[in-house]
């Protein structure tokens, strides 16, 4: 059984001319004994809520995934597939991707992340454990990585919160071959990885992974323990090639024809390409059905069970009937109230009217809970042993927090926000961009979010991120102006089920711009005029955030100089590009002296004002000092505002 793992990973690899065959040759005894013994899944159910959860960390090695569920019986992963393994169309792309094959639980490759995101799926696991009970939700993730996954540091992040959680539902199966690309690990690491992980909190064990009693009574004693385990499954890479067992070469590139032929022979495997024999087919589909029995009477259980109705809603991602009922009167208090504010204050409301009513909300923060305004008053700690909590302390670990927010998402049944200043996505950003790669629901809130933040200065200052972030494809920016559209913005994030978003918000007050009822959520355009002209308009400004009551003010005294001016809030630039031709040309206007404000670079805003247009933001980094002084020393004012219009003005008239 072991051994067609081996040859789909060879031919599929050399067929393609590309890929990695000596990792799935290698894991091939220890995949073999966790599906066919220990991992609870339906080959006719791959969305299965209950089944165990397994995770290819190591995603280079996308081929011992593919084989297995294809051997397996999984309807997707047919010969054909194998057999177009990277190519154009196929669903077995190069590394696994999330939505392509069913079976694939998250999309890895970018090592590290998928053992991260087993974190998250262990923490989902635990949480919905405790809010449905142990009849609906009682399973394990299961990971394997390789060395590549243990030397990135996104790693330490992963393990060190396992531990302190005691995720004892998760298990590694290191791929400890000693091997990377350039050659023998010890090239370039000296780690002694178990220690690591006992220092952790980890049980720890060590196997000969080509030892299948050994693997069997390994896999067996990880389900007893009290925390999450480790093993160190001792593999040669190439396992069974016929004179490259070992080497790194194994690792990055097709056999070739020659040591295929010869591979064949030695493991007396006198099958064509893609050929499985029918015994050991048999015996493969025999384990994908072997779960069939247990996901029917789960079922039953659901069936009869008082939570039916919740658990189905939640696991397929649809939001509760009244989810924003509480969040349409706050709205209404708010235009009424005109409270001037931080955005992160504005933010923290939103969570309050949102949180009791979406129960999958879970939120945290990666060691700034008062900055980030992340912490709903009363809110429970998630933690051992009973995990009911709904706010995470992450502890000073964006990456981790953001790439484990990633399998609570995948896992299903939980809306996952986290918090950090917005300079330290840039921490966060490989995680962020493979949640907009997978298409899933994961809110990052960003505070502290230009240099308006003040006297921390130019490290914690962001002025590029904005449109780093705006970069991302698939990624909802947000950075609103004040609380209404704060509130606007969070029902955006959460009705968008088909990707991340993350929030910009200031650290410093801003006052009140939306004073007016709406019928609509005006955020949703993505941009909308906020103050129309007192005639026809010769000036359009647009700004985000705490710049638009900028705007406003730069405004008023054009219009006293003579000068008709409209203002246009800009909340989110993806949200205006999916609007129609008409709407677009007719925010963005003809004829006018154009001039945008952010407290950021450039970069992205000639989409509104053009080449030629004004631009009132940062070109440098920032300072140390209070707020409105680097805004005065920075050129940020209204003032500088009008003059911009002006000399468009004057240059339009020469």
């Amino acid at each position: 059984m072991a051994d067609a793992i081996r040859m789909l990973a060879m031919d599929a690899v050399q067929k393609a001319n590309s890929g990695h065959p000596g990792m799935p040759m290698g894991m091939a005894d220890v995949a073999t004994v966790l599906f066919s013994k220990y991992l609870k899944f339906d080959a006719s159910r791959p969305d299965w809520a209950d089944r165990d959860r397994f995770i290819l960390s190591a995603g280079h090695g996308s081929m011992l995934i593919y084989a297995l569920l294809h051997l397996t019986g999984y309807e997707a992963a047919t010969r054909d597939e194998l057999s177009n393994f990277r190519q154009w169309g196929s669903k077995t792309a190069g590394h696994p991707e999330y939505g392509h094959m069913p079976g694939v639980e998250t999309t890895t490759g970018p090592l590290g992340q998928g053992l991260a995101n087993a974190v998250g799926f262990a923490m989902a696991e635990r949480h919905l454990a405790a809010h449905f009970g142990e009849d609906l939700v009682d399973h394990r993730t299961w990971v394997i990585a390789g060395d590549g996954c243990l030397m990135e540091g996104i790693s330490q992040e992963a393990i060190a919160l396992a531990g302190r959680y005691r995720l004892n539902k998760l298990t590694v199966l290191w791929d400890d071959n000693a091997i990377t690309i350039d050659g023998a690990v010890s090239l370039s690491d000296a780690t002694d990885q178990k220690a690591r992980f006992k220092a952790a909190g980890w049980a720890v064990k060590a196997i000969d992974g080509h030892d299948t009693a050994a693997t069997k009574s390994a896999l067996k004693w990880a389900t007893r323990q009290d925390k999450p385990t480790l093993i160190a499954c001792k593999t040669r890479i190439g396992r069974g090639a016929a004179t490259m067992e070992g080497s790194h070469k194994t690792h990055g590139a097709a056999l070739g024809d020659t040591e295929i032929a010869a591979t064949r022979k030695a493991l007396d495997w006198p099958h064509a390409p893609f050929e499985i024999p029918e015994t050991v087919m048999q015996a493969w589909r025999k384990v994908g059905r072997r779960g069939a029995e247990a996901r029917q009477a789960w079922e039953e259980r659901l069936e009869d069970s008082e939570f039916y109705d919740d658990f189905v809603r939640a696991m397929a991602g649809g939001l509760p009937d009244d989810a924003f009922d509480d969040l349409d009167a706050a709205i209404a208090k708010t235009v009424e109230a005109k409270p001037a504010q931080a955005t992160r204050q504005s933010s923290g409301a939103a969570l309050s009217a949102l949180f009791e009513p979406i129960p999958e909300l879970i939120g945290g923060s990666a060691d700034l809970t008062g900055s980030n305004n992340t912490l709903v008053a009363g809110t429970e700690t998630f933690d051992a042993p009973d995990y009911a909590g709904r706010y995470i302390n992450w502890g000073i670990r964006e990456h981790g927090m953001a790439a484990a927010m990633n399998g609570m998402a995948l896992h299903g049944g939980i809306i996952p926000y986290g918090g950090t200043f917005m300079v330290f996505s840039d921490y966060s950003r490989p995680s962020i961009r493979l949640a907009a790669l997978m298409g899933i629901r994961v809110i990052h809130v960003l505070t502290h979010d230009s240099i308006g933040l003040g006297e921390d200065g130019p490290t914690h200052q962001p002025v590029e991120h904005l449109a780093a972030l705006r970069a991302i494809p698939n990624l909802q920016v947000f950075r609103p102006a004040d609380t209404v559209e704060a509130m606007e913005c969070w029902r955006l994030a959460l009705e968008k089920a088909d990707g991340p978003s993350a929030l910009a918000l200031s650290r410093q007050k801003t006052p009140a711009v939306r004073t007016e009822a709406a019928t609509e959520n005006l955020s949703a355009k993505g941009a909308y005029e906020l103050r129309a002209a007192s005639a026809k308009a010769r000036a359009t400004l647009f700004a985000t955030g705490t710049e638009v009551a900028l705007a406003l003010k730069a405004a008023e005294q054009l219009e006293a100089d003579g000068v008709p001016t409209r203002v246009v809030s800009v909340p989110s630039f993806e949200l205006f590009n999916q609007q129609t031709k008409a709407y677009q040309t007719k925010v963005i206007g003809k004829g006018t002296a154009r001039v945008a404000i952010e407290a950021g670079i450039r970069q992205g805003w000639d989409r509104f004002i053009g080449e030629d247009g004004g631009f009132v933001g940062m070109s440098s980094f920032g300072a140390s000092a209070p707020a409105e002084v680097l805004y005065d020393k920075f050129g940020i004012t209204a003032e500088a505002v009008v003059s911009e219009v002006k000399a468009r003005l004057s240059k339009a008239h020469a």
